[in-house]
């Protein structure tokens, strides 16, 4: 774990030190964009325009998807569980503890992949049948 420290403590520093410098430039930009624009800019300008934004037209289905991923993955390691549970009573009689590593692995990774992408499409058909209704 040692050599992934060193990279990562001066990708951490240099990410700072380019925020701080991003915030300052930034930050004059805006005191000119305001100078410039101060004596032009009346209240009337602004008149209807500083409301809420209707969020309901933009639905964001983001809190879904990650939703029906993690509840893919979930039911997908449990699947995972059961089938290695299943399978490693026939595997104990050959001592072969590379061939039961190996299937235990990719029962675990197939059935968390598979339900992950079924959780995803789930969502996905949700999102289009809400879509259609709001329409």
């Amino acid at each position: 774990m040692d050599f992934i420290l060193v990279p990562l403590v001066v990708g951490i520093v240099c990410a700072g030190i380019y925020g701080l410098f991003e915030l300052f430039a930034r930050r004059k930009e805006r005191m000119a964009i305001i100078e410039k624009i101060g004596d032009k800019l009346d209240a009337s300008a602004f008149e209807g325009k500083l409301g809420l934004p209707n969020y309901i037209s933009k639905l964001n289905f983001s809190g879904l998807k990650i939703g029906c991923l993690m509840a893919g993955i979930g039911l997908g390691l449990l699947v995972g569980f059961i089938i290695n549970m299943s399978l490693t009573p026939t595997l104990n009689s050959y001592d072969d503890h590379w061939l039961r590593n190996e299937m235990v692995g990719v029962a675990y990774g197939a059935s968390v992949l598979l339900f992950g992408g079924l959780g995803l499409l789930l969502a996905f058909i949700v999102e289009l049948n809400m879509a259609k209704k709001n329409k």
